[in-house]
């Protein structure tokens, strides 16, 4: 039989309890945007691609020593990377990165290569997604895994084919701003939209900076005017503003793993729940007949088979109307049932409608 792990997570959010708007929301046109490029990482112990399961790699090697005026042309085909692996570098280009300044890039293989352990990965830009190239990366890779292979077996830590190289890019371009501080408005999106929290927001705005300075357009979205002309000293003030917010009642449960994870506004209206186990076994066995002796009879076998049905005794529960969380938890606990039992129990109580929350199903 299979047992589960049951973990329950209860997040409580106390309405007295009032959150930055600088930790619900963002601001249009602050943003991150990501870097991507294609290079090749040198110096590895025997570890990189082959040539016969990555050929780009042995071109990149060819088009790389002939911008130095080497022609490999001619030997091509006796190439044999073993110590050259192709890769593909990502980085992200923060808001208002500006250039000179350093970035943390990842490196990622890309062909059949076994570890970039000790590798060095050679200059490669980095383009962003209008194919523009905003930095440029190099330097040694840092590796937390290895992977060392033998004639009879092999051993493995961790994911070796996945390197990092610290302040390993630097910014040659900055990105295109999205922000101007003279701009008219400010544009705050909730980073999970909500109709009753942008309509405390709004309030919250109007009451510290005066009325009609904020506009909500939709359920993640307001609009603040910047009369001052000075976007930044907005911004700043906006940030520090506190509310409290509402989140919609939700019952996350993860079958695979057994983990359910209720909001404390979960509620169910009064409803009974029975719970009872079944067990089955099956135990086939084989006896032997043998004949009496001086018979014409032969030995030989009979099959046994020995059924045992236990039904456990059913528990029956009433939840009371508007049960708290915690009420909740203990009345499935006090049924008895296994994790995989109470998501049942979760997903009957849903479908007979006395479940006020949203059922969530990983």
């Amino acid at each position: 039989m299979k047992y589960f792990t049951l973990a329950f997570f209860c997040f409580f959010a106390f309405s007295a309890q009032a959150e930055r708007i600088k930790d619900l929301a963002d601001i249009q046109g602050v943003r991150a945007n990501a870097l991507i490029g294609y290079g090749i990482v040198v110096g590895l112990n025997g570890t990189g691609d082959s040539s016969n399961s990555s050929p780009f790699t042995i071109s990149s090697i060819t088009a790389m020593l002939e911008r130095f005026g080497v022609n490999v042309r001619a030997d091509i085909k006796k190439m044999k990377p073993k110590n050259i692996a192709a890769v593909i570098v990502t980085a992200e280009l923060p808001p208002f990165a500006r250039p000179g300044q350093q970035l943390d890039v990842t490196i990622s293989s890309l062909g059949d290569s076994k570890s970039l352990r000790g590798g060095t990965l050679l200059i490669t830009p980095l383009l962003g997604g209008d194919g523009q190239a905003y930095a440029v990366a190099q330097g040694g890779l840092s590796v937390g895994g290895f992977a060392i292979t033998g004639a009879a077996g092999n051993s493995v830590k961790n994911h070796p084919t996945v390197g990092k190289i610290p302040n390993g890019a630097r910014i040659e371009k900055a990105a295109p701003r999205g922000l101007q501080a003279g701009q008219d408005k400010i544009t705050v999106m909730l980073r999970t939209p909500d109709f009753t929290t942008v309509q405390r927001m709004k309030k919250v705005i109007n009451a510290a900076m005066g009325k009609g300075m904020a506009k909500a357009l939709d359920a993640g979205t307001i609009e603040v005017w910047n009369p001052s002309g000075d976007a930044i000293a907005l911004i700043a003030e906006l940030e520090q503003l506190q509310l409290r917010t509402d989140t919609p009642a939700i019952v996350v449960v993860d079958e695979r793993t057994g983990t359910i994870v209720m909001g404390q506004g979960v509620t169910i209206e009064t409803v009974a729940v029975s719970h009872g186990n079944i067990s089955v076994s099956v135990v086939e066995s084989a006896d032997v007949s043998q004949p009496f002796a001086f018979s014409n009879g032969s030995t030989t076998s009979t099959p046994s088979t020995n059924v045992n049905v236990q039904e456990d005794e059913a528990q029956l529960v009433v939840l009371p109307r508007q049960v708290s969380l915690a009420s909740l938890v203990s009345a499935l606990n006090a049924v008895g049932a296994t994790p995989s039992d109470l998501i049942a129990v979760l997903q009957a109580i849903k479908a007979a409608g006395a479940l006020h929350a949203e059922l969530r199903v990983l």
